[in-house]
């Protein structure tokens, strides 16, 4: 893949989440770089196993079962052992 399509790869994936967040601000990109393979790749080149081994599940977790429950049911689902919550914030 060359410079140009990891860069367009790049921005579009932010552009997407940005779309999806609703953030209206215009993207700046001051510096263009690449990653050293080594130390990492775009989340839209990882795949599905390394998504779920490095990767973060964001989940609006309905009223009602408490986020230890919930993330106990995640980790049942995904059959995998280590899983933990960043914490809950609650809606006013």
């Amino acid at each position: 893949m060359s410079k140009e399509d990891i860069t367009r790869e790049g921005i579009e994936f932010i552009r997407r989440l940005d779309e999806y967040g609703e953030v209206r601000d215009k993207l700046i990109v001051v510096k263009e770089a690449l990653t050293d393979p080594a130390y990492g790749k775009l989340p839209t080149q990882r795949s599905v196993d390394e998504l779920l081994d490095l990767g973060v599940v964001n989940l609006d977790k309905p009223p009602g079962p408490t986020s230890h429950e919930v993330v106990a049911w995640l980790k049942n689902i995904l059959g995998i052992e280590k899983a933990g919550h960043g914490g809950t914030l609650e809606r006013p």
